[in-house]
């Protein structure tokens, strides 16, 4: 899996703060040599304000090296997001990035599909926007708030998910050529009434075998969404990633407080999130 082990140190712009409901925010920042080394799959730990000494770890959602930017997603829950929600445009932000390892997005005979959930979403759009093919790429989406996305009726027919309420898709995705779905159990209109698995389960059944063999799947999300992913993959044999949040305090491997337990070759090993993942093998987590 891609993996840079040098983190850079830097001070991001706060270029737009966009307030969505649910407590959700989007922060652009300009951090170019950030965005120059950014992707799919890794994180950058940011300051949140003068007052908090720890930073926060946040998922990168796109990365433009061009206009040397970054977009984060983030869900306003403690002191630390709710200060981030309250910076200005203008405001400097010390920041560390891009930290991890990343998907796996190497085999270009492969289809991935991107199943996220909540703020684990954003690593999903930025996976399918890494493809170079388009047609690569199906990102379904679970949220239980409204979706901090511009969101359009689909114009993609998809195995599975041709009839029902999953109508609407991710504009800024579909103007792109890449299918996305959306799932809730809140009653959110247009949506797949359900866990955003349980939406991945139903296109993959509709799958022919051949198609559904060359299928990958890759996941963000809460802890149970993981784990129905990780089974999904298990019952189709299909190989999974998965990108785990955890609490950090220094993000960069150094106090190995993010640990997590895998087996590798018949041998347990303690692995650190910040540093050895966030995206592991599904097959290498057993207590997950």
């Amino acid at each position: 899996m891609p993996h840079h082990n040098s983190v850079i140190e830097a001070s991001a712009k706060v270029l737009a703060n966009v307030a969505h409901p649910g407590e959700q925010f989007v922060m652009r920042l300009h951090a170019p040599t950030i965005a120059a080394r950014a992707q799919a799959g890794q994180f950058v730990h940011l300051r949140c304000c003068d007052r908090l000494a720890l930073r926060r770890p946040l998922s990168l959602m796109q990365a433009d090296p061009a206009a040397g930017t970054i977009d984060l997603l983030v869900k306003a829950v403690g002191d630390g997001t709710r200060a981030l929600r309250a910076q200005p445009v203008g405001a400097q932000l010390p920041i560390l990035g891009p930290i991890g390892r990343g998907f796996d997005l190497s085999d270009r005979d492969k289809h991935y599909l991107c199943i996220g959930g909540g703020v684990g979403i954003p690593p999903m759009i930025f996976a399918a926007l890494a493809l170079q093919d388009p047609s690569r790429a199906l990102v379904l989406a679970g949220s239980e708030v409204p979706f901090p996305f511009a969101l359009s009726p689909s114009t993609m027919l998809l195995p599975g998910i041709e009839g029902g309420n999953a109508i609407l898709a991710i504009t800024s995705l579909e103007e792109r050529g890449i299918a996305s779905r959306l799932a809730s159990k809140a009653g959110l209109y247009g949506c797949f009434d359900g866990f955003v698995p349980q939406l991945a389960e139903q296109h993959l059944l509709a799958l022919d075998a051949a198609a559904r063999s060359r299928r990958v799947l890759l996941a963000c999300g809460p802890l149970p969404m993981l784990r129905a992913v990780k089974a999904l993959g298990a019952r189709f044999g299909l190989p999974t990633q998965l990108s785990l949040e955890e609490h950090m305090a220094c993000a960069i491997g150094g106090c190995a407080g993010c640990v997590v337990e895998t087996c590798e070759a018949g041998t347990r090993h303690y692995r650190r999130v910040c540093v050895d993942g966030p995206v592991f093998d599904a097959a290498i987590l057993p207590n997950l």
